[in-house]
């Protein structure tokens, strides 16, 4: 890809990382019974935020995504409230803060992955998957390490718990994204013609 359409799309990346950090997912569901004719919407308990990661990988492709995701960083660590729970200096220890540095690598291999073979659902799919992996490895050394060097908050969770509430609890919403995911970029790269 040319640099200006790799920095557009690093542009685009960025924006989508913080907006979906705002953004909670969720399913609808209709009902069977045609006299009720209501939709439900279930909760999947996170955000599109790494839905949005993925999504310039499959894209723009593994440059493009991670000077997106160095971008986003470097914004939340500015005081610029573009992380969930605010942004400044002080997120480094956060337990979380780890799961944020993943999306570098998590955007490098899903990039790389999406755009070494012909674009097929499976294939970004996968690469979706192998992404989102990177991620949750990158956060889980992270908690592991300030855990040992006790870089926590005050407020900080139990290492246990803290795995429990950032890999565990949420890796089955993020599946159901990465699934949605591959649909979108399978779709838009048949549209964009690459």
């Amino acid at each position: 890809m040319a640099i200006t359409v790799e920095l557009l799309w690093a542009v685009v990346g960025l924006l989508l990382t913080i907006a979906a950090t705002f953004l909670p997912a969720s399913f609808a569901s209709p009902t069977w019974i045609w006299e009720q004719q209501e939709i439900k919407i279930f909760s999947l308990g996170v955000t599109y935020q790494v839905g949005a990661v993925l999504l310039v990988g499959c894209l723009g492709g593994k440059n493009a995504a991670v000077i997106s995701q160095i971008a986003y960083i470097l914004l939340g660590l500015t005081l610029l409230p573009v992380f969930t729970n605010g942004g400044g200096i002080g997120y480094l220890r956060e337990p979380s803060f780890g799961y944020l540095l993943g999306f570098i690598p998590g955007a490098w291999v899903c990039g790389n992955l999406a755009f070494t073979a012909y674009p097929k659902l499976e294939s970004l799919a996968f690469s979706c998957l192998c992404g989102l992996l990177s991620i949750h490895v990158t956060g889980l050394v992270y908690l592991i390490i300030s855990n040992i060097l006790g870089w926590k908050n005050t407020d900080s969770l139990p290492l246990f718990e803290a795995i429990f509430r950032y890999s565990i609890f949420p890796f089955p919403g993020q599946l159901g994204i990465i699934c949605a995911i591959a649909v979108m970029a399978y779709f838009l790269r048949r549209l964009l013609f690459y």
